[in-house]
């Protein structure tokens, strides 16, 4: 991952080049990072050849690429960019959702994949799972294999509760985990209790419990008439969520 930035930004700030066709939506992304502490938006492109060009002149550590551009598919810019000895990471971020296009995310490296549509949490809990991991990349002393594993696991530093809560299945925290964190936006217990097969008070009580340890947001959503429904989505905050994901592993035998 690339270095830190110097001139008139803070020390330590990411600067993120946005890549998108349309221009009403990359201004909404460009909002969205500078909303984020220790984020800067440094450029906008709208296609391949600019977005190639822009990083040529502005050396970002982070591109939000997205794939549907107007001269090429966007994952074609990447071996282009490390062709020219680029080291910036890139985040897609784009509507495909064909198979192929994410596993192609994965064989060029990409630090993420994020699907359209989507609101600020979702781009600020990954842009923060991103500053901690990269962080840890650079900061990292290599000392054995120990080391290695812990940077690649993304293991938090500080110590976490080893176990769930008396009464509290590793496998079924492990399922509502999952669920949370692959849905499409956020989930009443109600609709985690569907999608898992658990009953709706228990869906509830771990999407609560995730919420109390930091890894999960509640939103109250109102309807006409009664108490407002609570719906949770899975965000990673910082450190904190880091280090609770990997407690959560380490129970459940994954790590």
């Amino acid at each position: 991952m690339s270095g830190m930035r110097d001139g008139d930004g803070a020390a330590d700030t990411i600067a993120v080049l946005v890549v998108d066709d349309d221009f009403r939506v990359a201004r909404v992304h460009r909002a969205y990072v500078e909303r984020v502490d220790g984020f800067e938006v440094v450029g906008v492109a709208g296609s391949g050849e600019r977005a190639v060009a822009a990083v040529d002149e502005l050396r970002p550590d982070l591109v939000l690429l997205d794939l549907y551009l107007p001269d090429v598919f966007g994952l074609d810019v990447v071996p282009r960019l490390r062709a020219a000895g680029h080291e910036c990471d890139v985040m897609v971020i784009s509507a495909a959702r064909e198979a192929d296009a994410v596993r192609g995310a994965v064989r060029h490296g990409v630090v993420d994949y994020l699907l359209k549509p989507f609101d600020f949490g979702d781009l600020r809990g990954r842009l923060e799972r991103y500053a901690v991991q990269r962080g840890r990349m650079r900061d990292t002393v290599v000392r054995g294999q120990a080391d290695v594993d812990r940077v690649l696991a993304g293991a938090a530093t500080m110590p976490v509760p080893p176990v769930l809560p008396k009464g509290m299945s590793p496998e079924t925290a492990g399922l509502i985990e999952r669920t949370l964190r692959e849905a499409d936006g956020s989930l009443s217990a109600s609709e985690c209790a569907e999608l898992t097969g658990v009953s709706r008070v228990s869906a509830r009580r771990y999407l609560e419990h995730f919420h109390s340890v930091g890894v999960a947001e509640v939103s109250l959503r109102y309807g006409a008439t009664g108490r407002p429904e609570r719906r949770y989505r899975w965000v990673v905050p910082g450190a904190r969520a880091a280090g609770v994901q990997a407690g959560l592993s380490r129970v459940r035998g994954e790590g």
